[in-house]
């Protein structure tokens, strides 16, 4: 029983997180319960243990026990590591983080219950005396100290708030909140210098994505001109905790957030349409908002419009392995021979063709991309984590279930007036796709504006430019043009 007694704790805490966290803490909340959990359980362990072979124990049978319990969740975050940079990130990001929110708190648990049980405090034992004994002791003290530094740095860090800079006036807003989707709340950020403004929803490019830092850094210029509503796509950021149940993260489901999202602003603004701005892979369940409930919208703006993803991804394929031939690039051959040509189940397939897009088709200038979403004090320290286990759980599970999608023939037309927005390095496949699709779109008005010198996420890498066109063509006579 003495053997067994120093396990109990941390197998049933690693039972109990496997169940209710099954991809670590998602909250500030839940976070700092692991962190003072994680201690007691391993200091209860090292204490009845006596022995500082606790340190590894206690976070090794949590661990297993959690891994097994927890076999129901999916993605990449969750799954079997995996090499190339996104298993790196999927790793680092996921279990990375959640050692060092439950692991390494009870391997410092252990230590100090371990040095108290030995220290004589309810044992009778006698303290060595020799200057060897103090030597270690001393020594001992010292690492502790210096991992419960390591203990207090990341708790610290959980537990600061985001927040976004205040906007001057009495009609400002600026503040980040959620907004309630069926059993769900997504994260979203709202500022404007004036309430009185039109509202504009923003809903960003890839599953699971989050792109609060971009929109602050490239956008705020808009800020002038209307109510701007930056959502955090289920899974992605702030929204995170939204991602389960994957089973129920698809087109449709994106699609009916998008709507709780625009009727929440429409009564909180008090305004009978809002406009609706949208980036690539966001386009899909944005058209179909649209699509579904027009009388909600003044207009709506596709930037880097997707049509159907799965026919562009094929084509990129067949440009990246061409390109990679030429070029004597033999690892990327290699990486792109070993998966083959998409559709892919998960999103490893699509790792050489992503990585390779920018070099491939010499597409935009960097800007808008997932650093400046890391550097933005409009997630919390959790939040960034969970941007990239977002984009990485988000995509894995959603895309395979949305490629398939087009909206040639699922989108004839749109009731409202439609604005295309792209810059003229965008891939061409895509680009191709668009206009079969503007060809034959029946709208009550359309434009299509090609921005020189800009990519596919053209509203950040050109942002004086897509903001004119915004404010000029879509917010001055959107709302004059009615169905």
């Amino acid at each position: 029983m003495n053997r067994i007694a120093p396990v109990l704790a941390p197998l049933v805490w690693g039972a109990v997180a496997g169940v209710s966290t099954p991809r670590g803490p998602l909250t500030p909340a839940a976070a700092l319960t692991s962190i003072g959990l994680s201690l007691v359980v391993g200091g209860v362990a090292g204490y009845l243990a006596r022995s500082r072979w606790a340190m590894i124990a206690a976070p090794a049978v949590f661990a297993l026990v959690f891994e097994i319990v927890r076999t129901g969740a999916e993605g990449p975050s969750v799954d079997a590591p995996q090499g190339g940079l996104f298993g790196v990130l999927a790793f680092l990001a996921g279990r990375g983080v959640h050692g060092l929110l439950a692991l390494l708190p009870m391997l410092v648990g252990a230590a100090w219950g371990t040095g108290l049980a030995r220290s004589g405090q309810g044992t009778g034992l006698a303290r060595s005396g020799s200057g060897a004994g103090r030597v270690r002791r001393l020594l001992g003290r010292t690492l502790i100290g210096v991992l419960a530094v390591i203990v207090a740095a990341p708790a610290i860090g959980v537990a600061l708030p985001a927040s976004t800079a205040p906007i001057a006036g009495e009609r400002a807003v600026a503040e980040l909140t959620t907004v309630p989707s069926g059993s769900h709340r997504l994260g979203l950020m709202i500022r404007g210098r004036d309430t009185a403004k039109p509202v504009l929803l923003f809903v960003p490019g890839a599953p699971g994505a989050a792109e609060r830092g971009a929109v602050r850094r490239h956008l705020s210029a808009l800020e002038d001109h209307a109510v701007v509503a930056t959502l955090d796509r289920r899974g992605g950021g702030s929204s995170y905790p939204a991602l389960e149940p994957t089973a129920t993260l698809t087109p449709a489901s994106e699609t009916g957030d998008i709507l709780a999202a625009a009727d929440y602003l429409r009564t909180r603004f008090g305004k009978d349409r809002i406009y609706l701005l949208a980036h690539s892979g966001g386009t899909l369940p944005a058209v179909l908002a649209v699509q579904r409930r027009p009388e909600l919208f003044h207009a709506y703006v596709g930037v880097g419009q997707a049509v159907n993803t799965g026919a562009a991804d094929r084509v990129q394929y067949a440009d990246t392995l061409a390109w990679a031939r030429r070029h004597r690039d033999r690892d990327l051959v290699a990486a792109l021979e070993a998966v083959g040509p998409p559709p892919y189940a998960g999103m490893y397939g699509y790792e050489p063709m992503l990585l390779a897009e920018s070099k491939v088709y010499a597409t935009g200038n960097g800007q808008g991309g997932l650093d400046e979403s890391l550097a933005a004090p409009e997630y919390s320290l959790l939040d960034k984590v969970h941007l990239v286990t977002g984009f990485l759980d988000a995509y894995d599970r959603y895309y395979p279930r949305a490629r398939d999608l087009d909206l040639r023939t699922r989108v004839p037309r749109l009731a409202v007036p439609v604005h295309f927005i792209d810059g003229a390095d965008e891939v061409p496949e895509r680009s191709r796709l668009l206009d079969d699709w503007y060809a034959t779109l029946v709208a009550p008005h359309k434009e299509h504006t090609v921005l020189p010198g800009a990519g596919h996420r053209s509203l950040f890498e050109q942002p004086d430019g897509f903001t004119d066109i915004l404010v000029g063509r879509v917010l001055a006579t959107g709302a004059r043009t009615r169905i």
